[in-house]
């Protein structure tokens, strides 16, 4: 990650754990359409604890990765995490550094990787025209992004609603930007980026898929309440609206016409 905003989630056990779940619930949506069978060498920025490093390295068994991260405690997961793996192994590194600032010669890799990261920095547009000094010409940039404003649960839930926009207000207070999906066309085109694709990937889970409903809810409600000590601590929600938040998500996951749905963006695009 680049030099950041106050990171809501922190990083104990539990929520490095947390992330782990993610890059397995979100895998098959985010990776559907991205191709780097070209690619030898992969910077992935914004490693963190090494999920999806380990996803992109399984997926793709030629590439070399090397990922960075601003925060120690992370790079110190990824590097624990990915000498586990066997797949891995001599086909990795993983560096603390700041994507602001990359310390890199200009034309150093083939292609990048950026997810759940943007929402986190101050200055996205910095890290993108960075990105692009350390790409190759011709190499593609794929990025994965929130808008975190799409997202719903039925039966109606005021009370997780309002959790919610706090949830984000206290990110976009403290310097990070929950909607900055939305946003990644107009980024890519100021950081100089050609042929640039947007597209908008959806979870929306009904009665036709109840499994996974109530996975996606049993999760979504961990995320919620991950945010919930700094969000008291610094006067954003009150412990009465986090129990109300808890009462609606429980009677969400038990509804037998429950509906959970969330929209974000993922972009493409090439250095020249």
């Amino acid at each position: 990650m680049a030099s950041q905003s106050k990171y809501l989630h922190g990083y104990t056990s539990r929520e490095q754990q947390r992330l782990y779940e993610q890059a397995r619930m979100v895998e098959n949506i985010i990776f559907n359409t991205i191709d780097y069978s070209e690619t030898d060498q992969l910077l992935e920025i914004g490693c963190g604890v090494g999920a999806m490093s380990e996803i992109l390295l399984r997926r793709f068994p030629h590439l070399t990765l090397t990922g960075i991260d601003y925060q120690t405690e992370q790079v110190d997961q990824a590097s624990s995490f990915l000498k586990n793996v066997p797949y891995a192994t001599d086909r990795y590194t993983i560096r603390q550094m700041d994507a602001m600032d990359m310390d890199f010669e200009s034309s150093t890799f083939d292609a990048a990787f950026i997810c759940w990261v943007l929402e986190h920095v101050s200055d996205p547009l910095r890290v993108l025209t960075e990105a692009r000094r350390v790409l190759k010409p011709g190499s593609q940039v794929v990025i994965t992004e929130v808008l975190n404003s799409t997202f719903f649960v039925e039966p109606y839930s005021p009370n997780v609603l309002q959790y919610w926009m706090r949830f984000n207000d206290f990110q976009y207070d403290h310097g990070g930007d929950p909607f900055v999906g939305a946003k990644l066309g107009n980024l890519l085109q100021a950081a100089g980026y050609n042929r640039i694709e947007t597209t908008i990937k959806t979870f929306h889970l009904d009665n036709r898929n109840p499994a996974k409903r109530a996975s996606m809810i049993r999760f979504w409600t961990d995320l919620l309440m991950s945010g919930l000590p700094q969000l008291t601590e610094a006067g954003y929600v009150s412990e009465e609206i986090a129990e109300q938040v808890n009462t609606e998500m429980r009677t969400v996951a038990k509804s037998p016409s429950a509906v959970f749905y969330y929209s974000f963006v993922q972009a493409k695009a090439y250095t020249t």
